[in-house]
């Protein structure tokens, strides 16, 4: 079920919350929401739902077992279970396919036959609540957490709709507290669904409008794709990631605060970055931060030379990579990152900290958004080709795409709106002209109301035309 989606607005969400305000206490909410998580898991995988109870089950009972064992040789061998299981199940839906198909490359070279596979469906959101599990039992070894003896809030904390499908990743260790007791303002309620709009507005109004050209542009076939189409479909793609992800979480984080509890943000204005290891702070933080804590430090880190920090770094973003998707694209993609993070810790990163503003932010960008080719295009033939358009090398000249066929008024403005919104100075400028334009009869908190509820009218609009289009992180 889409946050971005008539039956999640005006059906789902009003019911769930009329319901949960009425209920009396933490135990009753919670058994709602927990009642509302599965089904809201449920209403498009209906047979999916068991995965989840089981990876629920298991982490619960492997999470009692861990800390009565912990400082012991069985609790290291509990956890190494806890993690080989958690993993397991991870391979066997998204990578099962994908190993399948290389391996028979290198059977059918040797003069084997093939393994035959079927095609298995990715269960929705898999990566983003396996990690979760493993982040449980790993805070309970390293005694960051205790076990929860309740195994529905253990369920809960896994399952908890509102950041399911595509996180943020939130450690056991940062909403244990407010599983067993959590107090639900009205400021609070008003914040989060302030929140939740605007997270709203940029996916529906930014993200959906500049996915057309986007997935137009990228259909083309190479030959007929001319630069500057083939720029605009990069720009757009850019853009595009970057509010449909920045603007589901705002509105889990915006959803969390409606009902009490406090999740991490996860995007920090990336593209004002200015070196690639300041974009991994600012973007998907949740997920950086999973990467640095469980994998990146356990390696060794930064502390056994450059040479050992930059193959650490490598290995981190080569299964950072593997983990946005089962193919070679992204792996690229996620190698391109580690490449560039660690050539900044050479003496080439103390010259661009050195190097003016403009040249920082510049070199950043362009390592950021060429790098989205691999995660846009549909294998690395096609980002070869891709390329070849953007650097003007492309047959192109035949007219048949022309870039006046997909940069139009509208995608125009968006991309405008998009540029300015992707800086917290458009929101401090809005904010000091609604403050000269307030005045005895028109609040700041009026004229914020009003902003509200036009981008939620507008919202509303686009979706009743059946406009909108998936979250691009629902397929990791």
């Amino acid at each position: 079920m889409l946050f971005s989606s008539t039956i999640f607005l005006f059906v789902f969400l009003p019911l769930f919350l009329g319901l949960y305000f009425a209920l009396p206490g933490v135990r009753l909410r919670n058994a709602l929401t927990l009642v509302a998580s599965l089904f809201f898991y449920a209403w498009g995988e209906a047979g999916y739902v068991l995965i989840l109870v089981a990876s629920i089950a298991f982490n619960y009972v492997l999470g009692l077992w861990i800390e009565r064992k912990r400082g012991e040789p069985t609790g290291r061998r509990l956890l190494a279970l806890a993690v080989v299981l958690n993993l397991g199940l991870l391979a066997a839906f998204k990578y099962a396919n994908f190993l399948a198909d290389n391996l028979n490359i290198l059977l059918v070279g040797l003069g084997f036959g093939p393994i035959e596979v079927a095609p298995i469906p990715l269960p929705i959101g898999i990566s983003f609540f396996t990690f979760q599990a493993i982040t449980y039992v790993v805070d309970i070894h390293r005694r960051q957490a205790p076990a929860q003896g309740d195994p529905f809030r253990v369920a809960l904390y896994i399952s908890l709709f509102p950041q399911l499908i595509a996180g943020p990743i939130v450690r056991y260790r940062q909403i244990a507290e407010q599983l067993e007791s959590r107090r639900v303002e009205l400021g609070e309620i008003a914040e989060g669904i302030r929140r939740f709009i605007v997270g709203l507005a940029k996916k529906v109004l930014i993200a959906n409008t500049l996915a057309v050209p986007a997935d137009l542009i990228f259909s083309i076939p190479g030959g007929e794709l001319e630069p500057a189409v083939a720029w605009l479909g990069l720009v757009c793609f850019s853009f595009q990631i970057y509010f449909d992800f920045a603007g589901y979480s705002d509105m889990a984080i915006g959803l969390g605060r409606c009902l009490g509890f406090r999740f991490p943000e996860n995007f920090n204005w990336p593209l004002l970055s200015r070196s690639m290891r300041e974009f991994w702070r600012r973007w998907h933080m949740s997920l950086s931060a999973f990467f640095r804590d469980y994998l990146y430090i356990p390696l060794g880190g930064n502390r056994n030379g450059p040479l050992r920090t930059g193959l650490n770094l490598i290995t981190v973003f080569f299964l950072c990579g593997l983990w946005h998707g089962a193919h070679w694209n992204f792996v690229v993609w996620g190698l391109i990152h580690g490449a560039f993070l660690a050539a900044e810790r050479l003496p080439i990163g103390a010259r661009l900290e050195a190097a003016p503003r403009a040249v920082q932010s510049v070199y950043t960008l362009a390592v950021v958004i060429l790098a989205w080719v691999f995660f846009r295009t549909d294998d690395l033939g096609h980002a070869g080709v891709f390329f070849t358009a953007l650097a003007g090398l492309a047959e192109g000249g035949s007219g048949a795409h022309p870039l006046a066929l997909y940069l139009n008024g509208q995608v125009l403005f968006i991309l405008g709106i998009a540029a300015l919104s992707a800086s917290p100075q458009f929101e401090r400028a809005w904010r000091a002209l609604a403050l000269r334009a307030a005045g005895p009869g028109l609040t700041l908190e009026t004229l914020r109301l009003v902003a509200l509820a036009g981008m939620l009218i507008l919202c509303s609009m686009s979706l009743a035309m059946g406009t909108h289009n998936p979250f691009i992180y629902f397929r990791f």
